[in-house]
């Protein structure tokens, strides 16, 4: 059984394009025929209480449920920083995963004009660029020195920044936001904290999200420093019975890599995660436990996409490691004659005492997607740049880079020459 708040539950990452490509969040419901198909009950209600001794829940509705196992899947909230002045001005907008209000906020700013996203993340940027083609003014601000910059490197970050900028958004970086300034009660500037002000009809908060864990805190389950239920690889929740577990947004998450806590919420990683909580509920074996958040990220922006899966370089070197790092532009299709064509950069950062593959970046067409997932499968595997040099690939014109000049393979050379230095 699910017991879930909403009539509708939306595709998370879907969200950004109702506002341009979509037209409207009825194109982006996730059926409920994959689960009523299989079997599942769903429940719309809201769980108010948790007896993890007992083994029951209370719902709004003061029925109870009892259960042989339970999954806490909560997900996460978006932030409103509780400094910001003037962040409870009309036509200040967060980006939930919640169909009423997003069907709300988007018939409030058809008739607007000037739109201001705060926070250059994957969404505020997918936000921007969408509201954008749907004919908004928008201007994109963000405290970093480049958009994207917590899941790239500086060079995939300018050149995202540059394509975002041709197709028409306003890109502000390296200021803050101090204060949304209102007009009776109703957004009307914003002032940076550079002291420029900037005329709003409204603001999008795009600054972050954090765990949802009330309902968690309320039942007397643990949460680690970060806000996030305490979980073991099994995803089983810490100091409870083997019998309640926590998955997604609101779970505990590991730096595949350094091992460290990480505050990653990906749909991606959830799904993993479910995944191994599926596997694990009446029968635990090592081979299903989850080791760690790979981080593998991809956004497009018009028919250029962006990716990137593991450490990227910068994170690499302030975490210690010793890396080896090497990139090469290639083609998508060959020759590179052919239509629809995309130039294609493969980054490659490898650990530079084993030749293990620790990251990767990748920018090009519509295939970036799959390349980054096939990085993160080469990280995941612990794979070494001489076994990726020797790897046995498939291409296609149509499809693929040349196999002769494959852009993966051809970067993993430039590693390679490095090593031998």
């Amino acid at each position: 059984m699910v017991v879930r708040n909403e009539e509708k539950v939306l595709v998370p990452c879907g969200i950004p394009y109702i506002f341009g490509s979509l037209h409207t969040s009825d194109k982006n419901v996730l059926p409920d025929k994959m689960l009523t198909d299989i079997g599942v009950e769903i429940k719309i209600a809201e769980v108010t209480k948790v007896d993890v001794e007992k083994n029951f829940c209370e719902l709004s509705n003061n029925e109870k449920i009892h259960f042989e196992k339970l999954v806490f899947a909560t997900g996460s909230i978006p932030t409103v920083p509780k400094w910001l002045k003037g962040g409870d001005l009309e036509n200040v907008f967060i980006i939930p995963k919640n169909k009423i209000y997003l069907d709300e906020m988007h018939a409030k700013l058809k008739p607007l004009k000037k739109i201001i996203t705060i926070g250059a993340g994957f969404i505020g940027v997918e936000m921007s660029d969408e509201m954008n083609k749907a004919g908004w003014d928008v201007t994109l601000v963000e405290v970093e020195p480049f958009i994207l910059s917590k899941a790239f490197d500086k060079e995939f970050g300018d050149k995202a920044e540059e394509l975002l900028k041709s197709r028409g958004v306003k890109v502000i970086t390296n200021k803050g936001i101090k204060e949304i300034i209102g007009k009776d009660g109703k957004v009307s500037k914003v002032l940076l904290s550079s002291g420029e002000e900037l005329e709003a009809d409204a603001v999008i908060l795009s600054v972050g999200y954090i765990p949802n864990t009330e309902l968690a805190v309320k039942s007397g389950i643990e949460l680690n420093k970060f806000g996030f239920i305490k979980t073991c690889e099994y995803m089983r929740v810490d100091n409870c019975s083997s019998d309640i577990y926590a998955v997604g947004d609101c779970a505990e998450k590991r730096d595949f890599l350094t091992r460290k806590l990480n505050a990653t919420m990906l749909a991606s990683t959830a799904c993993a995660e479910a995944r191994v909580a599926g596997m694990s509920l009446y029968e635990l074996s090592p081979c299903k436990s989850f080791s760690g958040t790979i981080a593998i990220y991809d956004t497009a922006i018009g028919d250029t996409a962006f990716g990137t899966a593991g450490v990227i370089e910068s994170k690499a070197k302030a975490e210690n490691f010793s890396v080896v790092v090497g990139s090469f532009t290639g083609m998508d299709k060959h020759p590179g004659t052919l239509e629809g064509m995309h130039p294609q950069t493969v980054k490659l950062i490898v650990a530079a005492d084993c030749g293990m593959i620790i990251g990767g970046e990748v920018y090009g067409g519509s295939s970036v997607g799959e390349l980054t997932n096939s990085i993160g499968f080469l990280i995941q595997n612990h794979v070494n740049i001489k076994t990726l040099l020797t790897a046995q690939i498939g291409t296609h014109p149509l499809l693929t880079g040349s196999p002769a000049a494959y852009p993966l393979i051809k970067a993993a050379e430039v590693v390679a020459k490095k090593l031998r230095k």
